[in-house]
């Protein structure tokens, strides 16, 4: 099954949001696929698309530095939380239900 470029997109911003309202928690893949209620490797497909735009990261060592053998967290790079905060501090906010602004 094919999904649009625009379904695509929407999906992207959805992983965006749930990053922001967890933040400054980074997020393994599966939690955010549970968010979204999505696949574990179509959300990992997308999660290294977002990094190759460099609007997320990775973060490859747990709590005590010690690195992830099997599975990494992500979280928001820095210029995209602060347009998300600059977002929210002007009263826009996601509605999931209808997946936009408002």
């Amino acid at each position: 099954m094919k999904i649009s470029e625009d379904k695509l997109n929407r999906i992207k911003e959805e992983i965006l949001s749930t990053m922001f309202r967890n933040s400054p928690n980074a997020l393994f893949a599966a939690e955010i696929a549970h968010h979204i209620i999505r696949d574990d490797e179509f959300t990992k497909k997308l999660l290294l698309e977002l990094e190759e735009k460099k609007l997320i990261s990775r973060v490859s060592k747990n709590n005590d530095g010690v690195d992830y053998t099997k599975r990494l967290r992500w979280r928001l790079t820095t210029p995209v939380y602060q347009a998300y905060e600059k977002l929210n501090s002007q009263n826009v906010f996601y509605d999931e239900k209808e997946h936009t602004y408002a």
